[in-house]
């Protein structure tokens, strides 16, 4: 990426490198967890009706990572494919090693689940890449999901790549959430791993991702913060501003002292909670009761240059 142009994009840039592009690696690592595990189910059953033989597909890892990592290692002898959305162009790659591949095509063909499958040293065969490509359409399937949170992946995904192709093909490196499953057959297994843009995933399926078309401005903030958060209780304060006062004659306050308050203090109460001001008031009383009435939110900017007139 080009340097970053202010203090600001450097900051973003190491939060991004140490964790994650959201600076929340937990919450990342906790949707795409999520993710995996509500797409497994479907990813068994999709397999499953394409295969001759079952196979096993269990969740190994889940992790923050980048782009850059997803190009299966030359020793691996993988094949991988990329699929877009509207939300970017390569918002999810799946890559696969050789073991993986081995075994998706002897449950194919019927193969002894009982026999050991030895990996694929040599290129991988065009019927080969055709299996690798099925078994990442039906991930990209059971991953896309359905309704207004859906990735909207462009299906059908292009075919497998590897060999020299994949080598030559440029990747566009960036902050990803990596998902590996476990492909087993007997004692063999393979793996097959799953990278995507941490930002496409919070934003389709993070907790704070509204619903498309169906929340407006303040909605959209009232879900970002949740329900429960929503219920939290916190603590409010009304001040009233005092007459200014040098450090001398604050140190000359004896107990019983009566202090003046300024004139107009009683219209300029501010309302803060958790050390924050959020509104000035009236201060007044009803009844046996005093009251603060709201009369415009605080403003930080016309404070200061208000302090500022008065020195």
């Amino acid at each position: 990426m080009a340097s970053p142009a202010n203090p600001s994009e450097m900051r973003a840039y190491i939060v991004e490198r140490l964790v994650g592009d959201t600076g929340e690696p937990d919450h990342i690592t906790t949707t795409a967890r999520a993710l995996a595990e509500r797409a497994l189910p479907a990813i068994r059953k999709g397999l499953g009706n394409c295969l001759a033989t079952p196979v096993g597909i269990d969740i190994v890892s889940v992790e923050l990572s980048r782009f850059g990592a997803a190009r299966p290692e030359p020793r691996e002898n993988g094949a991988m494919t990329m699929a877009s959305s509207p939300s970017s162009p390569d918002a999810l790659l799946l890559a696969i090693e050789s073991r993986a591949v081995a075994i998706l095509v002897s449950a194919l063909f019927g193969g002894d689940p009982d026999l050991p499958v030895a990996a694929i040293e040599r290129p991988l065969s065009p019927t080969e890449l055709d299996v690798a490509t099925m078994a990442f359409e039906e991930v990209a399937k059971a991953v896309n999901g359905s309704g207004p949170r859906a990735f909207a992946f462009n299906l059908p995904l292009p075919q497998a790549i590897s060999g020299a192709e994949l080598r030559e093909h440029v990747i566009r490196d960036g902050p990803a959430a990596r998902i590996d499953f476990a492909v087993t057959s007997g004692r063999t297994t393979g793996r097959l791993s799953l990278f995507m843009q941490q930002r496409v995933l919070i934003k389709h399926r993070g907790d704070k991702a509204p619903l498309p078309g169906k929340l407006g401005k303040d909605d959209d903030w009232g879900e970002r913060f949740g329900e429960e958060v929503m219920r939290s209780a916190v603590r409010l304060e009304a001040t009233m501003p005092l007459a200014r006062m040098t450090l001398a004659d604050i140190a000359c306050l004896q107990l019983g002292q009566v202090i003046e308050l300024r004139e107009n203090a009683q219209g300029e109460a501010k309302l803060s909670a958790r050390h924050k001001t959020l509104f000035v008031c009236e201060f007044g009383k009803l009844g046996q009761n005093y009251t603060v009435r709201i009369k415009q939110p605080f403003d930080e900017r016309q404070d200061l240059i208000d302090g500022l007139v008065q020195r």
